[in-house]
């Protein structure tokens, strides 16, 4: 079966619009192959997705260590990481619930809030999407608390909006102001800011940073930078 089917097929058992999520997230954001294309993820240690949603990149982890021992893998992929611990931390219920639910004992996932929750030592630590949604001054303590995190030369995967990319911005800001007022989140605050401010914030803390564009085959301005702590 491949990956992708793998990976999305325990959602249907979860909820339907929950393994419609997961496939259109799957199919259509180039983010989460990418991790695996690349090789980006150590092989062991313990991985923690901040605001993991429905669990999706875990259960994707999961399933590419289980595809790959069972001998089924993209020829010239890096193997998956195989003995990395995983656990997700998402402030809403219902999909903490489905997380739980279509994962099982394969990865742990917490409900809490990122401003309040006390972060376990990583070795990798992801946050895909998730920092505009709180303001600056959140969006800064949420990034030191993740640097007193990682371990020595710990990996830090971010995944935001470059505010400063023009058109591509405001196709990304209005979509998701669409999206949040199709979950009933229309009064929300969203808090941008261009790559060149988020390299900045993350050197401050002491990451080595690269950044590159992650919105392949989409509209948007989203960039991913790739943060490797050498404090």
């Amino acid at each position: 079966m491949p990956l992708f089917e793998a990976a999305t097929r325990p959602y249907d058992k979860a909820a339907h619009y929950a393994w419609h999520f997961a496939r259109g997230k799957l199919r259509h954001d180039p983010v989460f192959f990418s991790l695996l294309r690349r090789g980006l993820l150590p092989d062991r240690g313990s991985l923690l997705d901040l605001g993991c949603g429905q669990g999706i990149l875990l259960s994707l982890l999961r399933t590419a260590k289980e595809q790959y021992q069972a001998g089924s893998w993209p020829q010239g992929w890096p193997a998956p990481p195989l003995n990395l611990g995983l656990r997700g931390i998402e402030v809403n219920k219902r999909r903490v619930r489905i997380a739980r639910r279509v994962l099982g004992e394969r990865a742990r996932v917490d409900q809490g809030d990122l401003r309040d929750i006390d972060l376990s030592p990583s070795s990798v630590i992801v946050m895909l999407d998730v920092l505009f949604y709180l303001d600056e001054k959140s969006q800064d303590r949420l990034l030191a608390k993740a640097a007193e995190a990682l371990e020595p030369s710990g990996l830090l995967l971010l995944r935001e909006t470059d505010a400063g990319a023009g058109f591509a911005f405001q196709v990304t800001k209005w979509c998701e102001r669409i999206a949040g007022t199709l979950r009933g989140e229309f009064r929300q605050q969203l808090h941008y800011r261009s790559a060149a401010r988020w390299a900045e914030a993350l050197e401050r803390l002491g990451f080595s940073v690269s950044a590159e564009p992650m919105s392949e085959g989409t509209p948007f301005s989203n960039v991913l930078f790739v943060a490797r702590r050498v404090f």
